[in-house]
């Protein structure tokens, strides 16, 4: 565990990894504390319709034990077992029971469509699938598509096409016996967002816990204190709602609510963490720009210790408005599906530097690298992020993708990197400035320009509900600045808004910086993961540039 020594440096030497030979992901954040402490709060899972019900430890250990025993019958080592489940008590337990048995849990969004369902269950091979009555239907749509699925399971109760899980698991013992899994062999398989092309499988080794813990008891200012309850709106089928909150809080023994909102609100949200007084919350980027335009956002008594933050960089405004309306500093941190939670800043060590990610957390060595000469960027100097391998914390390989497994490292002096394919700058105090991803950084007039700065100054504007900034193709400068913009309620597109709009952003940035063309959107295109999709922003402005 972590250890606050007072600052970053001294925090960093004093850290050490214990990655033991054999090492198993449900046994450690369930049946461990479980054994000691069964009456334990473990999960608070909240209904659509606000019902609660508290699960204990000692029930997350049985009823996983249950369902091991149902999954292990048709089951082999290494096996992909699918999760398609909103946040809930069934659902961590469906991950627990998979690691148990050597399985491969491989998490899935409820709002994915069939196409995306087909394309993971087909690319993984999953055998098993644990929905419910809304995941039934959708599979059944490509049942037939999907050879290798031999099993579908419903938390719902008994339906047309699934097993009752329920049902099933009060048939089976609450004893099970896990395998001794080595910490190496695989345990989830998760898939990028896919901003561009068809998402890739990212296979963990069950040691990936271990990686994420430095990374997330720094940015919540030393998880675990004493009293610490934590939330996230993220879904738990991605890498920051799993591995960034679920399993790690659950290895500290640190209750976790299970509610995720059917559409996000940032009024439910600031209810829900007054009412159970949350005291830790991961809220992406883009929960927290949507909760800043609530007019009463100052006005909830919140009990927050730490709030954390990744995905995208936060502006001064934005970090601002979070140590008002939370009472504690928004940590940044920084990571990817493949190698995450490897770069993060802590208030409890040092006073955030807005628009700079933060420190390479204890444990990981991150640079910033110059991928055509192989050799390190100096302070300032832009380059590729890239973390040294081996690490507990990166991905075995993409699964069935060698060759793209191959392309996402280098090697330096006889040592492998891991090339994230972001853009970042090493400061002057050491911490890491995030650019932009390779494909978003904007050429214009000899200037390379990151987007989210922009987007970040955007915001600042009262009209401005969501912004994506891309690069139009222009003849005399190679691209230009373009900005898609959401407006907030009670704003009207205009002209002059634009031209105002542009001025703030000219007003506060460098001159080559401001968005030449605005362009007001409805719905800003975005990941299932909460990331604004540049990618689909630039195919807009480049057909727009086409027709002209």
């Amino acid at each position: 565990m972590l250890k606050n020594r007072g600052d970053v440096r001294s925090t960093r030497e004093g850290f050490k990894w214990e990655i033991p030979e054999h090492y198993n992901i449900g046994v450690d954040i369930c049946d461990r504390i479980a054994a000691q402490n069964p009456n334990n709060l473990a999960i608070i899972d909240i209904a659509q319709d606000k019902s609660v019900q508290n699960h204990t430890f000692g029930q997350l250990r049985d009823f996983s034990n249950q369902l091991a025993h149902v999954l292990d019958r048709n089951v082999q080592l290494g096996d992909r077992i699918a999760v398609l489940l909103p946040q809930s008590f069934e659902t961590a337990a469906a991950h627990i029971a998979i690691t148990k048995i050597g399985a491969v849990s491989l998490p899935l969004f409820t709002l994915f469509g069939p196409e995306a369902l087909l394309h993971r269950m087909s690319d993984s091979g999953a055998k098993v699938i644990i929905t419910n009555a809304a995941g039934v239907a959708m599979i059944a749509q490509i049942r037939q598509e999907l050879p290798a699925l031999e099993q579908v399971f419903c938390v719902d109760g008994p339906i047309e096409d699934a097993i009752d899980l329920h049902a099933v698991c009060a048939e089976q013992s609450t004893h099970f016996t896990p395998i001794n899994t080595k910490a190496e062999d695989p345990a989830i398989l998760i898939y990028t967002s896919g901003t561009t092309g068809n998402p890739k499988g990212a296979l963990h080794a069950h040691r990936v816990l271990l990686g994420h813990l430095p990374g997330v008891e720094m940015s919540h200012n030393f998880l675990p204190q004493p009293d610490d309850l934590i939330w996230t709106p993220a879904d738990w089928a991605w890498i920051g709602g799993l591995l960034d909150v679920l399993m790690p809080a659950l290895h500290h023994g640190i209750p976790v609510i299970a509610r995720r909102f059917e559409k996000f609100s940032a009024s439910a949200a600031f209810e829900l963490m007054q009412e159970f007084n949350v005291r830790n919350a991961f809220l992406p980027p883009t929960a927290l720009k949507m909760m800043r335009q609530d007019p009463n956002a100052e006005s909830w008594n919140l009990k927050l210790r730490s709030v954390a933050s990744g995905g995208e960089t936060l502006g001064k405004e934005l970090i601002e408005w979070g140590e008002k309306v939370f009472g504690t500093t928004i940590n940044e941190f920084y990571g990817q599906t493949e190698c995450n939670m490897i770069v993060s800043s802590c208030a409890a060590l040092a006073p955030a530097e807005p628009g700079v990610m933060g420190f390479a957390v204890p444990g990981h060595t991150v640079e910033v690298i110059d991928e055509e000469t192989l050799t390190f960027s100096g302070v300032g100097e832009e380059g590729s992020i890239a973390a040294k391998a081996p690490d507990p914390v990166m991905f075995l390989e993409y699964l069935n993708n060698p060759a793209a497994t191959a392309k996402k490292f280098v090697e330096i002096d006889g040592t492998k990197w891991l090339i994230t394919g972001d853009k970042g700058q090493k400061t002057k105090s050491g911490r890491i400035r995030f650019v932009g991803r390779d494909d978003d950084v904007i050429s214009s007039s000899g200037y390379r320009i990151g987007p989210a700065e922009i987007e970040d100054c955007l915001l600042t504007h009262p009209a401005v509900k969501m912004a994506g900034v891309v690069g139009k193709p222009d003849e005399v400068r190679g691209s230009i600045v373009a900005a898609y913009i959401e407006l907030a309620d009670g704003y009207e597109a205009h002209d002059a808004l634009a031209d105002e709009i542009a001025t703030h952003v000219k007003n506060r940035l460098a001159a080559y910086e401001y968005p030449r063309v605005i362009r007001f959107i409805n719905d800003m295109p975005m990941t299932t993961s909460g990331k604004i999709i540049r990618a689909e922003l630039r195919d807009r402005i480049e057909k727009e540039t086409a027709n002209a």
